[in-house]
């Protein structure tokens, strides 16, 4: 029967309307809960795009009025029998008293099966009015002290009338990795090995996380980790909490190499090595680190990294406008801009793309719903995409939030000249009508409203919890190996950072310094979780999350390409640029160069954030009859130039050793490579010598930040 038809048999049966639904549960808050705890509305289920077996609901009860129209006006109203509940498909179905492909949901005896049948008995009504506000989780961060204890999390949701309910038995526990944790529907928790991991708390639209730490080691570690800054102090919290050793402090050759390396992207020279290393000041790497910040090649570098981030290339853009927009960004990296300055001159630019620079940032995405994915993507560290279709299934973002975005976007045209238009829309797939403008999380802007301008304000406000997080998120991992977050365009809930406190304190650091990026990178490197060495001890042999040695990184294209050709004293030709052009200075992906495609370099046609770099020695061995040996074999390379000039086999071991790894080589390495030159002819020897060099090359340790 249909819902009118329903109400006259209630009425018949002398009940007001109002009687049969005086304290019934509330569909919204109550009834989808429970429907989504049993997984009827899941996307194996009939929450997938079609439904299942003619009945379709929202992903994860979204839509809370379309799950009421299919429940009470679809197939004939059979879904809900309000004179006789117990005989409601909605309930005959999950209860397996009907066949149901889906199994068994929900037991007779339970109390989400007493839930929906109270609410039918009630009169099915719509409610309406209530949402959540908010949820409260206890405990959001535990340390356990052994893999044989468990924790219960309790659940209560605070809603917008003033009323709070526990609502663990409706929420859903999602463990992220099933094989560290096991959790029961009530919501207890039990580790199943030590380390630090997480379970995902879900709850109508809202979700979160707690993470739950058990001690990697019975006994503490001999010595406490030192002290450089703040960041030392939530790093070593963990490290304690986990019972983790950590490694020494790096030497200098080693860190004066990775500094070089992670600021400048480039080796530093052999007289630049010996004065750090020789030197007695005790305040000697802070001094480095503020020396190369001023170095051209700091610009080149991280203007280079800008690039890749908002994709400025050619095809796109034409070679003038690429041209223009990466003098722009290389004059705000010189400037040090402010990040939010940076992110708003971008966001509110029109005009000429080939001689305004920051109007190309609208010329990289097609159109309206590209460019909503772009920019959140680059300045929130999100992927807004997933709510396209539905509300975002692992974090807070809703349909609205996506498509209102685009709308405000749709008022732009994206040629050359990028200008503002009177009118543009974007159609909303759920209503087919267009889209009200809307800042992501928050309110619909008013017609007249300047949208770019209100949604700059927003997202480069101090209170926006989104904008400092994803900017310091993605410094962090350029110098550390790894975002607190990975990918670091999946920022969300259910992904959450290795280290929630830090990544909120860099956070609240950078927006308390006007958004200074060398101040935070300053900050970042000369923390003693950065200053470690890459080497384990006992104990931290399998830490790659939580900073007790350094994380080796791989050296980017760029850098690699520059590295072979200062050591081998051989430029690298690219494409048509000047010769003697640095790859870390190229301002476009198109420039032609084939070690740079084989190495792996984005090619800015779409986000190389998640993506992991090829790797770099294996690749180097694949290549090197066309690259590397040219380079070692040329008359007018620093090989051929030393033996020419009747160097020693001790002095060229050596110079090579330091020009490539920074360092000069241990009595063994030396003793090895006098043993296989000491005999043979001057052509034997030469070859062999060249084999050194392609060695040297290849090593893990020179294709490496180590």
């Amino acid at each position: 029967m249909t819902r009118n038809q329903a109400m006259a048999a209630i009425l018949c049966c002398g009940l007001s309307a109002a009687t049969a639904f005086a304290g019934a549960p509330d569909f919204a808050t109550e009834v989808i809960p429970v429907l989504t705890k049993a997984g009827c509305n899941s996307g194996a289920c009939h929450g997938a795009a079609i439904g299942r077996g003619g009945f379709r609901l929202s992903l994860l009860g979204y839509d809370p009025d379309a799950d009421y129209e299919a429940m009470l006006d679809e197939f004939e109203g059979r879904r809900v029998n309000l004179v006789r509940p117990e005989r409601s498909l909605l309930l005959l179905k999950p209860s397996r008293r009907l066949p149901h492909d889906g199994g068994l949901k929900l037991k007779t005896t339970s109390e989400g099966y007493r839930l929906v049948r109270d609410w039918i008995e009630a009169g099915a009504p719509r409610g309406g009015g209530i949402h959540l506000q908010r949820l409260e989780i206890v405990p959001t961060s535990i340390t356990l002290p052994s893999v044989n204890e468990s924790v219960a999390i309790k659940v209560t949701a605070h809603f917008n009338d003033g009323r709070s309910r526990d609502v663990t038995d409706s929420s859903i526990f999602s463990p992220l990795d099933k094989g560290s944790l096991s959790c029961d529907d009530s919501g207890r928790v039990r580790p199943l090995r030590p380390g630090q991991h997480a379970v995902m708390v879900r709850f109508l639209g809202e979700v979160g996380c707690v993470r739950i730490r058990v001690p990697l080691h019975e006994q503490k570690p001999p010595t406490s980790p030192p002290r450089s800054n703040f960041i030392d102090d939530y790093i070593n919290r963990t490290m304690a909490d986990l019972r983790l050793p950590h490694s020494p402090r790096a030497g200098d050759h080693e860190l004066i190499r990775r500094l070089h390396l992670d600021l400048i992207g480039t080796l530093p020279t052999a007289d630049e090595v010996d004065a750090f290393v020789n030197s007695q000041d005790t305040d000697k790497f802070s001094r480095l680190v503020d020396r190369l910040l001023k170095r051209p090649e700091y610009v080149d570098f991280w203007s280079y990294k800008w690039g890749d981030l908002l994709q400025i290339e050619s095809k796109r853009l034409q070679p003038e406008g690429a041209a223009s927009f990466h003098r722009w960004i290389r004059e705000q990296v010189a400037a040090n801009t402010p990040y939010d300055q940076i992110a708003k001159e971008l966001i509110l630019s029109v005009g000429d793309g080939y001689k305004h620079g920051p109007a190309n940032f609208h010329r990289v995405p097609s159109d309206a719903r590209a460019e909503a994915e772009y920019v959140s993507r680059v300045f929130l560290g999100v992927r807004l995409q997933c709510a396209n279709c539905h509300n975002h299934p692992f974090d807070r973002w809703t349909q609205n939030d996506y498509h209102g975005l685009s709308a405000i976007f749709a008022r732009l045209s994206r040629g050359r000249f990028v200008s503002n238009k009177p009118a543009g829309e974007v159609i909303h797939p759920k209503t087919s009508k267009p889209a009200r403008r809307k800042i992501p999380g928050g309110r619909f802007l008013e017609e007249k409203e300047p949208g770019r301008q209100r949604f700059t304000d927003w997202l480069t406000s101090p209170h926006n919890p989104h904008f400092a997080r994803a900017a310091a998120n993605r410094i962090w991992r350029e110098l550390m190996g790894r975002g607190l977050v990975e990918p670091v365009d999946d920022l969300r809930a259910t992904n959450p950072p290795t280290h929630p406190e830090l990544l909120d304190a860099l956070a609240r650091d950078f927006i308390e310094h006007r958004f200074d990026v060398r101040r935070l990178i300053k900050t970042i490197v000369t923390s003693e979780a950065y200053r470690r060495s890459s080497r384990s001890v006992e104990g931290n042999e399998g830490d790659g999350l939580f900073y007790s040695k350094a994380l080796v990184k791989p050296l980017p294209p760029v850098v690699l390409v520059d590295a072979v050709a200062y050591v081998t004293g051989v430029a690298e030709p690219l494409g048509n640029v000047a010769p003697g052009t640095r790859a870390i200075a190229l301002g476009d992906a198109r420039v032609s160069s084939e070690p740079l495609d084989l190495l792996g370099r984005c090619d800015r046609t779409s986000s190389c954030e998640s993506s992991a770099p090829a790797g770099l020695p294996l690749t180097l061995h694949a290549i090197h009859g066309d690259w590397l040996n040219k380079k070692i074999a040329s008359p007018q390379g620093r090989l051929h130039q030393m033996i020419a000039a009747g160097r020693s086999d001790g002095e060229i071991v050596s110079t090579f050793y330091r020009l490539a790894l920074s360092r000069p080589p241990s009595e063994r390495e030396s003793a090895w490579w006098r043993e296989k030159l000491k005999t043979g002819n001057h052509q034997e020897r030469v070859q062999t010598l060249e084999d050194f060099v392609w060695a040297l090359l290849n090593s893990a340790e020179f294709c490496s930040n180590h």
